[in-house]
């Protein structure tokens, strides 16, 4: 039976796959063994989400709690599935600049180790599968800064005329700029889903996303912007901006318009290519403009204050241009934009909230 490998499963990206193509009626194996509430606590805990799917999709989603870098493991779950497995969804990652710093041994083994075992896993044994890695912006470090940009009211813009004014594309180099340690696990891992499609002649893909969001993000302080900066609106938890007046933008795209992107790349793939794939002009906002919609939509003031320190790295301003990804693939569109995509947060956040123990809810400070 057509088998489908989801690794971070539990996960927004993850288990948005999952239902898609559960739904679809393929047979799904997801590979998550909850990092999250490892990386930030356990109110980024994703078995909620893991128990929901096993709810919902029964006998067409298996789920495996492994850990990527347990190279017998991973190669042992392949060897099971072999020929059957015709896409490989890669999502599972440490995906924090600061938690990266914290402990880059980990950083480094989950995002470039865990790359590797899986796409030797699937060379050895589904060689024909599709391999989709959700890669990141950061692999271009912080050269987007370099960038002629002016500050506006609630944003910082690009110069009118720059030939990224449409959005940052896939020809911005990925050298001489400090990426964090983060963004270099990222690319390590990048750089070796490009060589396995050309050198193994496989089926690859970098999806190098902006942010990414949707109702079923865990959000934490040290990532999940839009999940977090919702979250913490609702609940009354305090927020820091760190630097940049809180004008930096960041384009951000639905777990659903990625995983449709994918499933273009899918029905349709190619070898080694690389998207620069986010919200692009179509959805994108300032950390100031997101906090007045979060504050409309929930029709609550969110206690926030400013430290005038950026995060090594940060970007100022970025914007994807997803251009070559409609020219390669014209019939896909957006189906949020950001007030849709914040409502729904809303509605869901209200809804966990609302019916989670209450020793694990978050609690205003």
């Amino acid at each position: 039976m057509p088998t489908v490998v989801i690794t971070g499963s539990a996960g927004l990206i993850g288990s948005e796959a999952v239902q898609f193509y559960a739904q679809r009626g393929f047979n799904v194996v997801g590979i998550d063994n909850d990092m999250r509430s490892v990386f930030f606590g356990p109110t980024a805990s994703t078995t909620w989400n893991r128990e929901r799917m096993q709810d919902a999709y029964g006998k067409n989603y298996r789920h495996c709690d492994l850990d990527i870098r347990d190279r017998a493991a991973v190669e042992n779950l392949f060897r099971e599935y072999n020929n059957d497995i015709v896409l490989v969804i890669h999502t599972a990652a440490q995906p924090s600049h600061d938690w990266a710093a914290h402990d880059p041994h980990t950083d480094f083994t989950v995002n470039a180790n865990g790359t590797l075992v899986l796409l030797e896993a699937a060379r050895q044994s589904s060689p024909q599968a599709v391999f989709i890695f959700t890669s990141t912006n950061k692999v271009y470090g912080d050269a987007p800064n370099r960038l002629p940009l002016v500050e506006m009211n609630t944003r910082f813009e690009i110069e009118i005329g720059h030939r990224y004014e449409t959005g940052i594309d896939e020809s911005m180099s990925i050298d001489v700029s400090m990426h964090s340690l983060f963004g270099a696990s990222k690319l390590a891992a990048d750089l070796l889903v490009q060589e396995y499609g050309r050198y193994f002649g496989m089926k690859t893909v970098c999806f190098r996303a902006g942010c990414l969001t949707g109702p079923a993000h865990a959000g934490a302080e040290l990532h999940g912007f839009l999940a977090y900066l919702m979250q913490c609106t609702i609940t009354g938890t305090p927020y820091t901006i760190f630097g940049y007046k809180g004008k930096q933008v960041r384009d951000n795209i639905h777990s659903r318009d990625l995983i449709s992107a994918c499933d273009e790349f899918f029905r349709a793939p190619r070898c080694a290519e690389v998207y620069n794939i986010g919200g692009a002009r179509h959805c994108n906002c300032s950390i100031v403009e997101a906090i007045q919609l979060c504050e409309e939509i929930a029709r609550k003031k969110l206690k926030h204050t400013f430290n005038p320190q950026n995060r090594p790295g940060d970007h100022i301003w970025y914007i994807s241009d997803v251009s070559k990804f409609k020219s390669h693939y014209p019939q896909w569109r957006y189906t949020y934009d950001l007030r849709r995509i914040l409502e729904e947060m809303y509605q869901a956040q209200t809804e966990r909230l609302r019916s989670a123990p209450a020793q694990s809810r978050p609690a205003p400070l």
